[in-house]
């Protein structure tokens, strides 16, 4: 029996070489000793940061449940998401794609169209092919629909039409409308007598707006949360309709909790092997954790939501036990992007955090091209199977489609993804090579122990949020592994460096005249 915890506890030819690789087949990967068919399951959190799991050895929180997949499996120091913001994140977990090879993959509203292509090659779709059932539970975010949603009908194509069997999700954010869950496609506890609307430009004929009337809020809006109230807080868009089927926030951690656990015992009943998707929405805001978690942090409801998503994993944790499916099932836990106190709404999270570092020893946050911003917890878990360490390796999220695929007997993957196995189940300390990450359509190179960052315009720091944006005018060059703090630019003292990370970031990225300016070595 496992100890669980309540909440009460990184030239030219170079550069050649390297694109070669990145587009190769990859080299199956050992896995004779590993059981056949595992349960796959990708526990996915939303803005949680490098040090607000307690195993990193950061932060002030303490997240037992967290650490106990951090600590009893293998816990990666350059594990990646591969963008600092959530729907080119999920975007690229689950299609093995970087997000910015789609010019469409940024976040997206509550109303876009669905984001993957219906014949795009998805995990889900790979792992039902080799015999899984699929679900996704929680946060979707990659959009819904061919652009002109009914929200009172059938919605498609969605997560059903790109390889999920099982759908239970919230459209976009919880700060965005339509504040209702959508189940295989239909809005849960729809009223057809009560029809929803949804507009992100127009507010409907008398519907109260946060501007409106704000007596009527409970929570206060800082910046971008200023249109429709539900439930006493502002949102993002214009909603009407649909009273019935509207969710309660602070309910939402255990909505898809027993959604969660259902699952799994209908899957352990079946013994068919599953892929879940399970995608908490914390600690997103607006943060609305229950009241059973108010005050339990200190630090105002960021802090208590986080709570509330360790207690959560730790009741998780307990159901795939209690079913006997723990010793089969690889468990991969990690989150979109990078930290945010201050992401719309006034709610103390930067007035409370006290001695807590959200982003550890790292620099940025959300949003951010610096290390912070798509750095993140990642974990894998397998009791019995992966034995509990600490890796170096440099993996991404990308990775995982090609390494997961694997793991289930395909060989089939994508140009981007890498067939990591070995890493991820610590037989290899070896990871890919080189990264290019994303934030907000600006792209960096993470290669070896360096990171360049290529000269942007824009503000240095994002007002709004109080984060450093990785924004420069000149090229930014970091050694990692002896400036993990990204205090020391390199740049200028050491230009062959530079110019050779240039020439690898061409090879993946491709030449690029707004952001790679030709340099002469001196």
């Amino acid at each position: 029996m496992i100890k669980l915890f309540s909440f009460n506890y990184f030239s030219g030819l170079l550069s050649l070489l390297f694109l070669f690789q990145s587009c190769a087949p990859q080299p199956a990967q050992d896995v004779e000793s590993t059981p056949s068919s595992p349960n796959i399951i990708f526990i996915y959190l939303d803005d949680l940061g490098y040090g607000d799991v307690s195993a990193y050895g950061a932060g002030t929180l303490q997240t037992p449940n967290m650490d106990l997949l951090a600590n009893g499996g293998l816990r990666f120091t350059n594990g990646y998401a591969s963008s600092a913001t959530c729907t080119p994140s999920r975007y690229a977990l689950l299609t093995g794609t970087y997000p910015w090879r789609n010019s469409e993959a940024k976040i997206l509203p509550g109303t876009a169209p669905l984001l993957i292509d219906t014949a795009q090659l998805t995990l889900p779709k790979i792992l039902k092919e080799q015999g899984y059932h699929t679900a996704v539970i929680g946060k979707w975010h990659m959009g819904l629909g061919a652009g002109d949603v009914d929200w009172n009908k059938e919605i498609s194509p969605g997560p059903n039409q790109v390889g999920f069997d099982y759908s239970h999700i919230l459209a976009a954010t919880q700060d965005r409308v339509p504040t209702v869950y959508i189940q295989d496609g239909k809005v849960v506890n729809l009223d057809p007598n009560d029809p929803i609307q949804v507009d992100y430009e127009t507010n409907f004929e008398g519907e109260p707006t946060a501007i409106s009337n704000p007596e009527l809020l409970a929570m206060k809006w800082h910046h971008g949360h200023n249109n429709s109230i539900v439930n006493g807080i502002p949102r993002i868009g214009f909603m009407k309709g649909g009273e019935q089927a509207k969710w309660s926030d602070v309910g939402m951690a255990d909505h898809f909790l027993d959604q969660a656990k259902s699952y799994v015992g209908e899957r352990a009943q079946s013994g068919q092997p599953f892929f879940l998707f399970y995608a908490l929405q914390q600690p997103h805001v607006p943060r609305t954790p229950h009241p059973r978690f108010e005050g339990k942090s200190g630090m105002g409801p960021r802090g208590d939501v986080i709570l509330e998503a360790d207690w959560v994993i730790g009741e998780f944790i307990k159901t795939l036990e209690e079913q006997g499916l723990l010793e089969n099932t690889m468990i991969v836990f990690s989150s979109d992007n990078g930290p945010v106190l201050n992401d719309g709404y006034y709610d103390d999270a930067v007035e409370k955090i006290g001695n807590h570092t959200p982003a550890g020893p790292l620099k940025g946050g959300k949003y951010s091209l610096f290390e912070a911003g798509t750095r993140v917890p990642f974990v894998t878990y397998w009791k019995g199977t992966i034995k509990p360490g600490v890796s170096d390796a440099m993996v991404t999220q990308i990775d995982l489609l090609a390494s997961l695929a694997s793991l289930a007997g395909s060989e089939k993957s994508t140009p981007d993804s890498e067939n990591l196995l070995d890493a991820f189940m610590g037989k290899s300390q070896k990871g890919r090579d080189a990264f290019v990450l994303e934030a907000t359509s600006r792209t960096a190179l993470r290669a070896g122990d360096w990171i360049m960052i290529p000269p942007y315009q824009g503000p240095e720091v994002e007002k709004n949020v109080n984060i450093e944006l990785g924004n420069s005018a000149e090229y930014q060059l970091f050694n990692l592994k002896e400036d993990i703090s990204q205090t020391n630019n390199l740049a200028q003292s050491n230009l062959e460096k530079l110019q050779e990370m240039i020439a690898i970031f061409e090879g993946i990225r491709g030449p690029n005249d707004r952001q790679i300016q030709q340099l002469e070595l001196k």
